[in-house]
């Protein structure tokens, strides 16, 4: 069974709904709204558990939580020639890779 304790939740302000929502990363179509921020947290926590319940008895693939998923680091991104020699520029400015350049800018 998936610890549904171990999936990545979130409380944020809803202006339109004027309550806490409760979000999960993992399950980005469930929310739970309440007044109160520890409740909307409950809330989405419960929700998804009765969801993993009810996949697990219908056999149903159940996401795996983000937090135990291995990453190896590596991803790539198409950008625009233009971009890429304007980054490339800027990292030797820099006197650094263009991967180190690239990894610091999206770390801000």
């Amino acid at each position: 069974m998936v610890n549904y304790d171990h999936y990545t939740y979130r409380v944020t302000w809803s202006g339109e709904d004027e309550e806490f929502v409760g979000l999960c990363a993992e399950f980005p179509s469930l929310s739970y709204l309440h007044e109160n921020r520890s409740t909307a947290l409950e809330g989405i926590t419960n929700l998804v558990k009765d969801i993993v319940v009810d996949m697990e008895a219908n056999h149903e693939k159940i996401p795996e939580p983000i937090a135990e998923k291995n990453y190896s680091g590596k991803f790539q991104v198409r950008i625009p020639p233009e971009l890429h020699r304007r980054l490339a520029i800027e990292a030797a400015e820099e006197n650094v890779s263009l991967n180190r350049y690239v990894s610091l800018k999206l770390a801000y």
